[in-house]
């Protein structure tokens, strides 16, 4: 996980051209999804986290975005009912 924070935008432009980041998300919220989300392009620089996998923000503790990952976030909301 690379925060927004300690990362320039060089450096960030790079590290996705190259596919080293696929997936966004809100680390205050534990939400992920794609780079072109609506959703993850209003958050705050300061929450905003990128992984190179899916899986890395699932081992992370992060749930799929319901705006852009529709079917995944049903999945994930069917399974893990409070």
């Amino acid at each position: 996980m690379i925060r927004h924070t300690d990362i320039s935008e060089g450096n960030l432009r790079s590290l996705i051209r190259k596919k080293q980041i696929s997936w966004g998300g809100n680390g205050a919220l534990k939400i992920y999804g794609t780079l072109r989300c609506g959703s993850g392009k209003n958050m705050k620089r300061e929450n905003r986290v990128f992984f190179c996998s899916e899986e890395e923000a699932r081992q992370q503790g992060y749930r799929p975005c319901g705006n852009c990952m529709k079917t995944a976030y049903r999945n994930w909301k069917k399974n893990h009912r409070i």
